[in-house]
């Protein structure tokens, strides 16, 4: 086996983490602390020659990794100021997990699903809908819907009534947080998520296992397709 080239070319940095770089050395040079509001996105946009669909990418993997909190009606708030080195690092780790995140998700929520059409009460039932009707309500207040995705997996894990999938959802929570935010800082995504639900949901209110599996299995892979994977 011939050695490692010590002269090979470095990989050229993915566009989001160029932006990153610029949003954090902006913070640094401006002297933001936490709780100071970035420019809007609009503006930000302009000043980095980008669309804002792109500058909203980079955002999201600054809020992924909890520098910034983006709030609605305010903007985007920072939380902390990292190194630019710590912050990239961050990025390409949670870059490689995605896709065993995405896997575990696979497993998981399709047989918790399942189970949910077999064994969901009548208030399970009705705790499905009420997060629907929260992520709706979040979506059409300009929100992501992330309280009412939330929610619904949440309800959806109580309904199958399996305590070690619980477990095991409760294990993975948090990098299925991070794909939750990095999907739902999708264009379009929040409606379409919306309406992936609504048909896992039905699934399980017509206690029709199968379709509900197939249901899930359908909504984890449109949510899986995420620029941080590209």
């Amino acid at each position: 086996m011939e050695p490692a080239d010590p002269l090979a070319r470095v990989a050229k940095p993915r566009l989001y983490e160029q932006l990153v770089t610029l949003l954090l050395g902006y913070i640094e040079t401006s002297q933001l602390g936490p709780g100071d509001l970035l420019p809007a996105e609009r503006e930000l946009a302009q000043r980095l020659g980008v669309s804002r669909a792109t500058l909203v990418q980079a955002l999201v993997a600054l809020e992924v990794l909890g520098v910034i909190e983006v709030q609605h009606g305010n903007g985007a708030v920072l939380v902390y100021r990292p190194s630019i080195a710590t912050v990239i690092k961050g990025l390409r780790e949670h870059r490689n997990r995605l896709p065993e995140t995405v896997e575990a998700r696979s497993t998981i929520e399709v047989k918790l699903a399942a189970l949910a059409a077999v064994r969901r009460t009548d208030a399970e039932m009705r705790a499905i809908d009420s997060a629907l009707d929260v992520m709706e309500a979040e979506i059409g207040n300009g929100e992501r819907g992330l309280s009412g995705d939330e929610l619904f997996h949440e309800a959806v894990t109580a309904a199958a009534h399996s305590a070690v999938l619980a477990q095991l959802m409760t294990f993975i929570a948090e990098m299925v947080l991070e794909t939750r935010m990095e999907s739902l800082g999708q264009p379009g995504r929040p409606e379409q998520s919306l309406a992936s639900h609504r048909k896992i949901a039905e699934a399980i209110r017509a206690k029709d296992p199968k379709a509900a599996a197939k249901a899930m299995e359908t909504h984890i892979e449109m949510v899986s397709d995420v620029d941080l994977l590209k």
